[in-house]
Protein backbone atom coordinates (compact mmCIF):
# COMPACT_ATOMS: atom_id res chain seq x y z
CA UNK A 1 0.00 0.00 0.00
CA UNK A 2 2.99 2.31 0.30
CA UNK A 3 2.92 2.90 -3.44
CA UNK A 4 -0.73 3.92 -3.53
CA UNK A 5 -0.49 6.15 -0.45
CA UNK A 6 2.71 7.81 -1.65
CA UNK A 7 1.11 8.42 -5.03
CA UNK A 8 -1.81 10.12 -3.34
CA UNK A 9 0.41 12.23 -1.09
CA UNK A 10 2.85 13.31 -3.80
CA UNK A 11 0.17 14.03 -6.37
CA UNK A 12 -2.11 16.01 -4.05
CA UNK A 13 -0.35 19.41 -4.22
CA UNK A 14 -0.43 19.38 -8.03
CA UNK A 15 -4.04 18.30 -8.55
CA UNK A 16 -5.20 21.56 -10.12
CA UNK A 17 -1.82 22.95 -11.23
CA UNK A 18 -1.32 22.56 -14.98
CA UNK A 19 1.98 24.45 -14.77
CA UNK A 20 3.54 21.32 -13.23
CA UNK A 21 2.94 19.08 -16.24
CA UNK A 22 6.52 17.87 -16.29
CA UNK A 23 8.56 15.39 -14.29
CA UNK A 24 10.87 17.96 -12.68
CA UNK A 25 9.27 18.85 -9.36
CA UNK A 26 10.13 18.72 -5.67
CA UNK A 27 8.73 15.36 -4.67
CA UNK A 28 8.79 15.65 -0.88
CA UNK A 29 7.88 19.28 -0.37
CA UNK A 30 6.07 20.69 2.63
CA UNK A 31 2.71 20.53 0.90
CA UNK A 32 2.42 16.78 0.35
CA UNK A 33 -0.32 15.19 2.45
CA UNK A 34 -2.67 12.27 2.54
CA UNK A 35 -6.19 12.68 1.16
CA UNK A 36 -9.31 10.53 0.92
CA UNK A 37 -7.41 8.17 -1.41
CA UNK A 38 -5.05 7.17 1.40
CA UNK A 39 -7.75 6.90 4.04
CA UNK A 40 -9.93 4.66 1.88
CA UNK A 41 -6.91 2.56 0.87
CA UNK A 42 -6.31 2.01 4.58
CA UNK A 43 -10.01 1.28 5.10
CA UNK A 44 -10.16 -1.49 2.48
CA UNK A 45 -7.05 -3.21 3.84
CA UNK A 46 -8.39 -2.93 7.38
CA UNK A 47 -11.68 -4.46 6.27
CA UNK A 48 -10.04 -7.48 4.64
CA UNK A 49 -7.79 -8.15 7.63
CA UNK A 50 -10.81 -7.85 9.94
CA UNK A 51 -13.12 -10.06 7.88
CA UNK A 52 -10.42 -12.56 6.90
CA UNK A 53 -9.37 -13.45 3.37
CA UNK A 54 -11.72 -16.45 3.34
CA UNK A 55 -14.83 -14.39 4.17
CA UNK A 56 -17.86 -14.80 1.94
CA UNK A 57 -19.29 -12.01 -0.19
CA UNK A 58 -21.84 -10.70 2.28
CA UNK A 59 -19.41 -10.72 5.20
CA UNK A 60 -16.75 -8.96 3.17
CA UNK A 61 -19.11 -6.35 1.80
CA UNK A 62 -20.50 -5.63 5.26
CA UNK A 63 -16.99 -5.11 6.55
CA UNK A 64 -16.07 -2.87 3.61
CA UNK A 65 -19.00 -0.62 4.48
CA UNK A 66 -18.20 -0.56 8.20
CA UNK A 67 -14.55 0.14 7.63
CA UNK A 68 -15.01 2.91 5.08
CA UNK A 69 -17.62 4.61 7.25
CA UNK A 70 -15.37 4.29 10.29
CA UNK A 71 -12.30 5.79 8.59
CA UNK A 72 -14.28 8.37 6.67
CA UNK A 73 -15.98 9.65 9.80
CA UNK A 74 -12.70 9.69 11.70
CA UNK A 75 -11.07 11.76 8.95
CA UNK A 76 -13.99 13.77 7.54
CA UNK A 77 -11.86 16.51 5.98
CA UNK A 78 -9.75 14.30 3.72
CA UNK A 79 -11.45 15.52 0.55
CA UNK A 80 -14.22 13.05 -0.28
CA UNK A 81 -16.57 13.54 -3.20
CA UNK A 82 -20.06 14.79 -2.42
CA UNK A 83 -21.98 11.55 -2.97
CA UNK A 84 -19.44 9.47 -1.09
CA UNK A 85 -19.34 11.92 1.80
CA UNK A 86 -23.11 11.62 2.13
CA UNK A 87 -22.81 7.81 1.96
CA UNK A 88 -20.32 7.84 4.84
CA UNK A 89 -23.00 9.11 7.22
CA UNK A 90 -25.97 7.05 6.10
CA UNK A 91 -27.37 4.57 8.61
CA UNK A 92 -28.30 2.14 5.85
CA UNK A 93 -25.83 2.96 3.07
CA UNK A 94 -26.62 1.75 -0.43
CA UNK A 95 -24.56 1.83 -3.64
CA UNK A 96 -25.28 4.85 -5.79
CA UNK A 97 -24.27 3.90 -9.33
CA UNK A 98 -21.00 5.80 -9.44
CA UNK A 99 -18.33 5.29 -12.09
CA UNK A 100 -15.94 7.61 -10.25
CA UNK A 101 -12.31 6.66 -9.75
CA UNK A 102 -12.79 6.15 -6.00
CA UNK A 103 -13.35 2.44 -6.54
CA UNK A 104 -9.94 2.12 -8.22
CA UNK A 105 -7.92 4.36 -5.92
CA UNK A 106 -8.80 2.40 -2.76
CA UNK A 107 -8.34 -1.14 -4.09
CA UNK A 108 -4.56 -1.63 -4.08
CA UNK A 109 -4.40 -4.01 -1.11
CA UNK A 110 -6.80 -6.40 -2.83
CA UNK A 111 -4.07 -7.09 -5.36
CA UNK A 112 -1.91 -8.53 -2.57
CA UNK A 113 -4.25 -10.52 -0.34
CA UNK A 114 -5.34 -13.36 -2.59
CA UNK A 115 -3.68 -16.32 -4.27
CA UNK A 116 -5.45 -16.26 -7.62
CA UNK A 117 -6.30 -13.64 -10.19
CA UNK A 118 -9.91 -14.80 -10.21
CA UNK A 119 -10.30 -14.26 -6.46
CA UNK A 120 -8.51 -10.92 -6.69
CA UNK A 121 -10.95 -9.69 -9.28
CA UNK A 122 -13.92 -11.03 -7.36
CA UNK A 123 -13.03 -9.21 -4.14
CA UNK A 124 -12.13 -6.05 -6.08
CA UNK A 125 -15.62 -6.22 -7.57
CA UNK A 126 -17.16 -6.57 -4.10
CA UNK A 127 -15.16 -3.60 -2.85
CA UNK A 128 -16.53 -1.46 -5.66
CA UNK A 129 -20.13 -2.65 -5.58
CA UNK A 130 -20.91 -1.29 -2.11
CA UNK A 131 -20.69 2.23 -3.57
CA UNK A 132 -19.50 2.32 -7.19
CA UNK A 133 -21.78 -0.30 -8.73
CA UNK A 134 -21.78 1.21 -12.23
CA UNK A 135 -20.07 -1.20 -14.68
CA UNK A 136 -17.24 1.28 -15.24
CA UNK A 137 -16.71 1.70 -11.51
CA UNK A 138 -16.49 -2.05 -11.08
CA UNK A 139 -14.22 -2.41 -14.11
CA UNK A 140 -11.82 0.22 -12.81
CA UNK A 141 -11.43 -1.55 -9.47
CA UNK A 142 -10.97 -4.96 -11.08
CA UNK A 143 -8.44 -3.67 -13.61
CA UNK A 144 -6.36 -1.95 -10.94
CA UNK A 145 -6.32 -4.94 -8.60
CA UNK A 146 -5.59 -7.31 -11.50
CA UNK A 147 -2.62 -5.23 -12.64
CA UNK A 148 -1.19 -5.26 -9.12
CA UNK A 149 -1.70 -9.01 -8.79
CA UNK A 150 0.00 -9.65 -12.14
CA UNK A 151 2.88 -7.31 -11.28
CA UNK A 152 3.55 -8.90 -7.90
CA UNK A 153 3.43 -12.41 -9.39
CA UNK A 154 6.16 -11.73 -11.92
CA UNK A 155 4.36 -10.86 -15.13
CA UNK A 156 6.10 -8.50 -17.54
CA UNK A 157 4.73 -5.06 -18.30
CA UNK A 158 3.77 -6.19 -21.79
CA UNK A 159 1.84 -9.13 -20.34
CA UNK A 160 0.06 -6.85 -17.86
CA UNK A 161 -0.79 -4.33 -20.55
CA UNK A 162 -2.06 -7.00 -22.93
CA UNK A 163 -4.23 -8.50 -20.18
CA UNK A 164 -5.77 -5.14 -19.30
CA UNK A 165 -6.59 -4.44 -22.95
CA UNK A 166 -8.04 -7.91 -23.56
CA UNK A 167 -10.08 -8.16 -20.37
CA UNK A 168 -11.25 -4.59 -19.85
CA UNK A 169 -11.18 -3.05 -23.31
CA UNK A 170 -9.23 0.05 -22.32
CA UNK A 171 -7.55 1.97 -25.13
CA UNK A 172 -3.85 2.06 -24.25
CA UNK A 173 -2.55 3.11 -27.66
CA UNK A 174 -1.46 6.62 -26.70
CA UNK A 175 1.83 7.38 -24.97
CA UNK A 176 2.13 9.73 -22.00
CA UNK A 177 3.63 12.39 -24.27
CA UNK A 178 0.56 12.13 -26.47
CA UNK A 179 -1.84 12.18 -23.50
CA UNK A 180 -0.26 15.09 -21.62
CA UNK A 181 -1.33 17.99 -23.92
CA UNK A 182 -5.04 17.15 -23.85
CA UNK A 183 -5.50 15.46 -20.50
CA UNK A 184 -7.74 17.31 -18.07
CA UNK A 185 -9.33 16.84 -14.67
CA UNK A 186 -11.41 13.67 -14.87
CA UNK A 187 -12.71 11.79 -11.84
CA UNK A 188 -14.18 8.84 -13.76
CA UNK A 189 -12.64 5.37 -13.76
CA UNK A 190 -12.64 5.30 -17.55
CA UNK A 191 -10.80 8.63 -17.65
CA UNK A 192 -8.25 7.71 -14.98
CA UNK A 193 -7.40 4.00 -14.89
CA UNK A 194 -6.15 3.66 -18.50
CA UNK A 195 -3.93 6.72 -18.06
CA UNK A 196 -2.56 5.31 -14.80
CA UNK A 197 -1.77 2.00 -16.52
CA UNK A 198 0.07 3.89 -19.25
CA UNK A 199 2.11 5.87 -16.70
CA UNK A 200 3.02 2.62 -14.94
CA UNK A 201 3.90 0.97 -18.25
CA UNK A 202 6.24 3.78 -19.30
CA UNK A 203 7.90 4.39 -15.92
CA UNK A 204 11.47 3.15 -15.54
CA UNK A 205 11.38 2.60 -11.76
CA UNK A 206 9.13 3.43 -8.82
CA UNK A 207 10.10 7.09 -8.66
CA UNK A 208 9.78 7.53 -12.41
CA UNK A 209 6.25 6.09 -12.39
CA UNK A 210 5.30 8.62 -9.71
CA UNK A 211 6.89 11.53 -11.58
CA UNK A 212 5.33 10.46 -14.87
CA UNK A 213 1.87 10.20 -13.30
CA UNK A 214 2.05 13.61 -11.65
CA UNK A 215 3.27 15.16 -14.90
CA UNK A 216 0.04 14.18 -16.65
CA UNK A 217 -2.04 16.47 -14.44
CA UNK A 218 -5.77 15.97 -14.12
CA UNK A 219 -6.94 14.31 -10.92
CA UNK A 220 -3.30 13.51 -10.32
CA UNK A 221 -3.45 12.46 -6.67
CA UNK A 222 -5.83 9.65 -7.63
CA UNK A 223 -4.07 8.95 -10.92
CA UNK A 224 -0.74 8.67 -9.12
CA UNK A 225 -2.29 6.63 -6.31
CA UNK A 226 -3.46 4.02 -8.83
CA UNK A 227 -0.21 3.98 -10.78
CA UNK A 228 1.82 3.97 -7.56
CA UNK A 229 0.07 0.82 -6.38
CA UNK A 230 1.05 -0.91 -9.61
CA UNK A 231 4.61 0.42 -9.40
CA UNK A 232 5.09 -0.92 -5.88
CA UNK A 233 3.99 -4.38 -6.97
CA UNK A 234 6.44 -4.33 -9.89
CA UNK A 235 9.46 -2.47 -8.48
CA UNK A 236 9.02 -2.29 -4.73
CA UNK A 237 9.32 1.00 -2.83
CA UNK A 238 12.67 2.50 -1.74
CA UNK A 239 13.16 2.62 2.03
CA UNK A 240 13.57 6.39 2.08
CA UNK A 241 10.22 6.75 0.33
CA UNK A 242 8.60 4.47 2.91
CA UNK A 243 9.96 6.67 5.68
CA UNK A 244 8.52 9.78 4.04
CA UNK A 245 5.17 8.01 3.86
CA UNK A 246 5.17 6.90 7.49
CA UNK A 247 6.21 10.34 8.70
CA UNK A 248 3.01 11.80 7.23
CA UNK A 249 0.40 9.31 8.39
CA UNK A 250 -1.56 9.37 11.68
CA UNK A 251 -0.86 6.63 14.20
CA UNK A 252 -4.01 4.58 13.58
CA UNK A 253 -3.37 4.49 9.83
CA UNK A 254 0.26 3.52 10.50
CA UNK A 255 -0.95 0.57 12.54
CA UNK A 256 -3.00 -0.75 9.63
CA UNK A 257 -0.06 -0.23 7.28
CA UNK A 258 2.19 -2.08 9.74
CA UNK A 259 -0.29 -4.93 10.09
CA UNK A 260 -0.63 -5.19 6.33
CA UNK A 261 3.15 -5.24 5.86
CA UNK A 262 3.41 -7.95 8.53
CA UNK A 263 0.68 -9.97 6.79
CA UNK A 264 2.58 -9.70 3.50
CA UNK A 265 5.82 -10.84 5.12
CA UNK A 266 4.10 -13.84 6.67
CA UNK A 267 2.40 -14.85 3.44
CA UNK A 268 5.08 -14.35 0.82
Amino acid sequence: MYGAILGDMIGAPYEFDRSKQNKDFDMFNKYIRYTDDSMMTIAIADAIMTAGTDADEQTMKTQFVRSMQKWGREYPDAGYGGMFYQWLYESEPEPYGSFGNGSAMRVSSVGWFFDTLEKTREVARWSAEVTHNHPEGIKGAEATAAAIFLARTGKSKDEIRDYIIAEFGYDLTQTCDQIRPWYKFDVSCQGTVPVAVTAFYEGKDFEDVIRTSVSLGGDCDTLTCIAGGMAEAYYGVPDDFKKECKDRLPEDALKVLHDFSKWRTNNE
